[in-house]
């Protein structure tokens, strides 16, 4: 028996194909990209102690030091919209692939520059200012790399293997966070302090530059996506400001997207970045268990995302939330009561949390299809982006208030947070969605 997709028009069913070479030449590139440009922004965390001597004042007081670079740190989330929008906008006017490749060069070349530049001691305040402006950049290029990274997927696979794909693109985006935080320890096990200090902090941002340049002439390799090849060639692509189209006709669906994300932020920030913090100053779990457990975690995540990809395409988008939220809600509570157990528990239970945070691939899988064709680009990056930028700066604020009342704070934040994740799965736009391939934006079920 045949399978069979839905046709460009989202009428007729065409003949289903399989992935082929040039499909996972695509994916294997694309998540290359995606694994060396998420590294780019998150290593910057892993060194924040060591960036915070080296670029401040020596006698400037331990807390207003680290509260400076970690300030830098969030200034990357607060480029995020702009850089993420103005990409976007380009994106659904010139074409995915020029802008997918344009986004990693942001990256990388800030990511070099950084473990080039001279520090205070040498430069003065310039040190900070320059710091800052890396930063700064680098916000940008993620806004526009994650986004740009799922439609130029979502356009590309075969509409059976939908899922898949941007699982195992988000799978390599994911697989960012477990590389920076591997780097980050062969560094720290191999030089003394003084060597971090001195001179070692700089090979990883060295390496992430060097590779990310590379990553960026393997990107001359990939196509334009057939998608946005229609558009052009039938001169559909957007005609006004998209951004404007968005904002007109796609609030509802800027809306659900936005939602959705803060779900996702909250998934990422609380149980990925935050909680080796938390299991150190509020359990007292030594820093190397916690970040080993943490690597587990990341791992179990990105291994959770290739599975919820799989799942959807044969089970259904909608299902595949229903469970994977409601699965996430059970696990929270499960790992943050059991604090701080036994190291084997703690192993066990961050796994198995980090497993079902792979609902995250869900996600993107849902935002792509919830535009149209001609303003996609635009519309998810605008919702991911100014959601991300929002929630995801104050996530860490919100824990540091409430723990000071209640040290269950990250399992209640997860919690409530993975039950707006299972009703989001109730809404139509889980299920129903605009046709891959539609330049007119007519809508076809999913499920």
């Amino acid at each position: 028996m045949t399978s069979h997709a839905i046709s460009p028009d989202g009428a007729q069913p065409v003949p289903a194909r399989a992935l082929d070479a040039r499909d996972y030449k695509t994916l294997a590139l694309s998540a290359l990209g995606g694994t060396l440009e998420f590294y780019d922004f998150v290593i910057y965390v892993f060194f924040a102690t060591v960036l915070g001597a080296l670029f401040f004042p020596a006698d400037m007081p331990d807390w207003l030091r680290q509260l400076q670079t970690f300030g830098i740190f969030a200034a990357g989330y607060l480029a995020r919209p702009v850089g993420g929008i103005v990409i976007a906008h380009f994106g659904d006017l010139l074409g995915r692939k020029r802008m997918f490749t344009l986004s990693i060069f942001l990256m990388a070349a800030p990511t070099l520059v950084i473990g080039l530049l001279p520090t205070y001691a040498s430069i003065g305040i310039a040190a900070p200012l320059l710091l800052l402006a890396m930063r700064v950049l680098q916000g940008a290029a993620i806004g526009g790399e994650m986004p740009g990274a799922w439609v130029f997927i979502g356009e590309h696979v075969p509409a059976q293997r939908y899922g898949f794909g941007i699982g195992m693109l988000t799978s390599g985006i994911t697989g960012g966070i477990l590389l920076g935080s591997l780097v980050a320890v062969a560094i720290n096990r191999h030089y003394s302090p003084a060597e971090v200090s001195g001179f070692a902090w700089r090979i990883p941002f060295v390496l992430g530059g060097v590779f990310g340049l590379v990553s960026v002439y393997l990107r001359r390799f990939l196509y334009e996506t057939p998608v946005f090849k229609e558009l052009a060639g039938r001169k559909a692509v957007a005609r006004e400001l998209p951004l404007r189209t968005v904002l007109r006709e796609h609030r509802a669906a800027s809306v659900y997207v936005g939602l959705l994300t803060w779900v996702l932020s909250a998934a990422i920030v609380v149980v990925v970045l935050y909680t080796p913090t938390y299991l150190q100053k509020v359990h007292h779990i030594q820093p190397a268990l916690a970040l080993e457990a943490n690597a587990l975690a990341t791992l179990t995540l990105t291994i959770g995302c290739v599975l919820v990809g799989w799942a959807s395409d044969r089970f259904g988008t909608r299902a595949v939330m229903l469970i994977g939220w409601g699965g996430l809600f059970a696990t929270s509570y499960l790992f943050y009561t059991g604090l701080p157990g036994t190291p084997a528990t703690l192993f066990w239970h961050y796994g198995l949390v980090g497993l079902f945070v792979g609902t995250i691939a869900t996600v993107p899988m849902a935002g792509v299809r919830a535009f149209p064709a001609p303003v996609r680009f635009t519309g998810l990056s605008f919702a991911y982006n100014m959601s991300y930028a929002v929630f995801g700066g104050l996530t860490p604020v919100i824990l540091t208030l409430w723990l000071q009342h209640d040290a269950m704070a990250p399992a209640h934040y997860v919690a409530v947070l993975a039950g707006l994740g299972f009703v989001l799965a109730l809404w139509p736009l889980a299920a129903r969605g605009h046709a891959m391939r539609d330049g007119i934006g007519s809508a076809t079920m999913s499920r």
